[in-house]
């Protein structure tokens, strides 16, 4: 009986692989520990909707986002691509309440800046090409559903190099990144997930198993 006992603790005990302490992850993060907690809700059913090995895998993230998990396109993967810091191909707990950190509203802007240059830097050179913003560009007005003809997306590559491009070398650096943003905060506001503005709404079990409060889970 005793060891049954123990077995079943041990069980119940029992996290997914890459769990970390909600305290730790609050305490280093811009969440509350009520909605880390409620964050694990979120995480535990994400990782168990194709897979159900406690681990975010690409094609589940790709269902979370945009409904479908064998779409391609390069705004998802750039995403998935932050997201798995670890870059071991899938999204461990602590690495998913760190990245969607950067999304709440507590969260410094600068962070934000920060995210979303890595967002088109692409080949992660510590710089923004030509041809990395448009690859950018016309991914999110893809996933937008919008449809520019070739010359008009030249025309913003353009305009948005002109604007920010302040040393004239062809490539924007991390310093003329921000000081686009500051003049365009619009920016990184578009960098918000839509599906985490309604998060109690397609998870109503956050609101009974936490307290934490609808306003508290809404990213803007």
């Amino acid at each position: 009986m005793l060891a049954l006992t123990g077995c079943f603790r041990s069980m119940r005990s029992r996290h997914p692989p890459g769990f970390e302490n909600h305290d730790l992850l609050a305490s280093e993060t811009s969440f509350s520990v009520n909605e880390v907690d409620a964050l694990y809700v979120l995480y535990g059913k994400l990782s168990s909707s194709i897979i159900d090995d406690g681990l975010i895998h690409k094609e589940e993230f790709l269902l979370a986002l945009f409904n479908c998990s064998l779409k391609q396109n390069l705004f998802a993967q750039r995403l998935f691509d932050l997201f798995d810091i670890k870059h071991n191909g899938v999204i461990e707990f602590g690495e998913f309440v760190r990245s969607l950190s950067i999304f709440h509203p507590r969260t410094p802007q600068a962070d934000k800046i920060e995210f979303a240059f890595k967002l088109y830097d692409l080949r992660q050179t510590g710089f923004i090409e030509r041809d990395e913003l448009k690859e950018m560009v016309f991914a999110i007005l893809k996933e937008s559903e919008l449809i520019l003809p070739d010359d008009a997306i030249e025309a913003i590559v353009d305009k948005t190099f002109v604007e920010a491009d302040t040393k004239g070398d062809g490539r924007i650096d991390p310093e003329e990144w921000k000081e686009l943003v500051t003049r365009y905060p619009s920016i990184i506001k578009n960098m918000t997930l839509p599906f985490l503005k309604e998060i109690t709404q397609m998870f109503p079990s956050f609101v009974l198993t936490t307290e934490a409060q609808d306003s508290q889970l809404v990213f803007e």
